[in-house]
Order: C-alpha cells, then sequence, then structure tokens
C-alpha cells in the first residue's frame, strides 16, 4: 500500500506513527509542538483524532457511562472526551503545519461528519481505532472516499476482523492495512502476543502493523522483527504532563529511538543469505587453516605432529587434515608456512 506516496509493506522500511490522541492538552500550541517534535525523530506521519464527544458518546450519568478502573476510573466518557478531543478548528492549521515540516498528517475520524471534515482538508488517508472496528457503516463511509485505510484491531476477534476488513472493501477501499493492538491503556507487553502477527499476515494477506501500547519500545521493535511494516505509538511532550495519554506515551528523545531502531531492525532483517557478508570480508583470512610447524624434505611423510590448526586462513582448510595425514610433500616446506594442497602427493 501507499500513503501520500510512500510505500509501506515488508519490502520497505517500517512506516513510523506518532499518534497525538489528547496530549495537546487543550493547547494548540502544543499540538504543532508535537508534530514538529515527530517530524524531527523521524516519524513517517503524526495522527489526529477527529471527534467532538457528542459524536462519539452521550452526556449522560446512566450505567456504563461513567468508568470503572484504570487510568480514566470514575471520569465520565462525555467529560473525559471533552478535555481530549481536537477541536475542529485547529485541524486546518494543524495539518499546515504537517505539511510545512514535510511530515505526513492523517486522523482517526469517529463519526462520518469527522470524514466529511478530513475530506475537505485533503486527508491523505483513513485510521480506524480499535473501539470503532466494530462500526462497519463507519469503516464504509471511511473507505467511501477511496483512501487508503489502516484499521486497528485490538479487542476484535478473528472474525471481527474479517467483517472490518469485507466493509472496508465493500466501501471501495483498495488500499488497506491491519494493525495487531492491545487496547490497554498501558498494555503490558505479555497481552501483546506478537506471534498472531505473522498468523494475521497469512490470514487476512494484508499489510500488517502494530499500535503499541506498552512503555517502552522493546515490543515494536520485536514486531518488526515479526514482520509488521507499520509502528503507531502515542507521543507526548511530558510523560507527567496530567494529559489524557501522556503517562503511556513516548516523549521525542524515545520516539527517535523508535523511528532509528525500527528501520535498523528492518535492515537487519535482510534475505536469507549463507555466504560472507561484506563486513565479513576482510576478516576471512583470519579463519583458521592448516599450517607445517615443523620443516620437511620433499617426500617426507605429513606425520601429526608436523601439521597444525591456527589461525591466519591462508592455508588449506581444516577439513582436509585426515586427508593429507600419512601423505607425502612434493616440495621443501618450510616451518610457520601455509599447507597447500598442490603441494601434497601420494
Amino acid at each position: 500500500m501507499k500513503i501520500a506516496n510512500r510505500p509501506i509493506g515488508p519490502d520497505h522500511p517500517p512506516y513510523v506513527v506518532a499518534e497525538i490522541s489528547g496530549n495537546h492538552n487543550g493547547e494548540l500550541e502544543r499540538a504543532r509542538a508535537l508534530i514538529t517534535e515527530a517530524a524531527r525523530a523521524g516519524a513517517d506521519a503524526v495522527k489526529l483524532q477527529t471527534y467532538r464527544p457528542d459524536t462519539i458518546t452521550l452526556d449522560s450519568d446512566a450505567e456504563g457511562f461513567v468508568i470503572q478502573g484504570g487510568l480514566w476510573g470514575g471520569r465520565r466518557l462525555y467529560d473525559l472526551y471533552a478535555e481530549a478531543h481536537m477541536p475542529w478548528d485547529w485541524h486546518a492549521p494543524l495539518f499546515d503545519h504537517a505539511r510545512a515540516h514535510d511530515i505526513t498528517i492523517f486522523s482517526s475520524p469517529f463519526d462520518n461528519t469527522a470524514v466529511d471534515l478530513l475530506e475537505d482538508l485533503g486527508a491523505p488517508a483513513y485510521k480506524i481505532a480499535s473501539f470503532e472496528a466494530v462500526d462497519l457503516p463507519l469503516i464504509r463511509y471511511a473507505a467511501s472516499t477511496g483512501k487508503p485505510m489502516i484499521i486497528s484491531t485490538g479487542m476484535a476477534d478473528a472474525e471481527e476482523i474479517a467483517e472490518a476488513i469485507a466493509a472496508a472493501r465493500d466501501g471501495g477501499c483498495t488500499d488497506l492495512a491491519i494493525l495487531h493492538c492491545v487496547s490497554g491503556y498501558p498494555a503490558p507487553a505479555e497481552d501483546y502476543n506478537l506471534r498472531t502477527i505473522p498468523d494475521m499476515i497469512a490470514r487476512f494477506n494484508l499489510v500488517t502493523g502494530l499500535s503499541d501500547h506498552t512503555l517502552d519500545n522493546t515490543t515494536a521493535i520485536a514486531a518488526v522483527a515479526l514482520g509488521a511494516s507499520i509502528v503507531e505509538k502515542h507521543v507526548t511532550m511530558d510523560r507527567s504532563g496530567g494529559g489524557p495519554d501522556d503517562s503511556f506515551s513516548l516523549e521525542p528523545v524515545e520516539l527517535a529511538a523508535l523511528c532509528r531502531a525500527a528501520k535498523n531492525a528492518w535492515a537487519a532483517l535482510g534475505r536469507v543469505d549463507y555466504g560472507p557478508k561484506s563486513s565479513e570480508r576482510g576478516n576471512i583470512t583470519f579463519r583458521r587453516s592448516l599450517y607445517f610447524v615443523k620443516p620437511l624434505k620433499a617426500g617426507a611423510i605429513i606425520t601429526a605432529d608436523a601439521v597444525r590448526s591456527v589461525r591466519p586462513g591462508l592455508g588449506a582448510a581444516p577439513r582436509h587434515l585426515d586427508a593429507i595425514l600419512g601423505k607425502r610433500v612434493l616440495t621443501d616446506v618450510a616451518a610457520h608456512s601455509p599447507v597447500r594442497l598442490d603441494q601434497i602427493g601420494d
């Protein structure tokens, strides 16, 4: 797949997405700064979330509308989303800011009106959040734009993932990726079961990545080694900043480390290759080989005390040792000279 002409897939370096989410903490300038830092860190894209509290939940105290336990325990959904949402009039200046810093920007829409807003801004792609992966009408509507889509799969089982993919296809999406995700905030590494990623690649035949909510970069880097082509991480200016998502987000220096490490992990995968590598070629001469350890006259029998396997590697390979013992040298040989097979006779 491609987003803004950047190819994404197993033959290309991982596509790193910096998720701003609610980490603007109500300040437009902080949101701008996060975009600037994501670009400096080497991220390929920065992602917003496009909703208003009334487009994502109801203003209610009824059962289910107050969070029980966890990071946001006791908060009303409406109040939490009112605090965390990205004001819609910020979107245009943030899109402009990202483009000025040459970093791709797109968003997760949470209802059809959000898709409409993002279309007006020329969003190059859409991300469906894990909690919305079961909202098949929303997926179809976003897919109807014809833009590339990424669907996060936290909490979804295999059947629900297949339904989300089918909805995207039905809506008209031809460029689709899915993200393995654990919708815990933060999520412990042991919950990630990263061996699921190769299975997802084989099962759904799509570009597959990771939306990572762990507290460091280890899980994301390991995911790249298992085939993840996209890595998404929340980013903040200050993990102790008190915002709704700050505590499980990466600070800019950590994001930069992720960008480097993810690309290095991908480069290290390389291809199947059993031959000498470019960095090894100068060291081949330091492998072991056979050397005469005492002088022998032409016609002398080669005995075990006359030859040893030592470094450097300028002589015959050690595998020839048994074959040359008991044979005769055809010429005089000096001590500490390499064994050459053309100087060995019967």
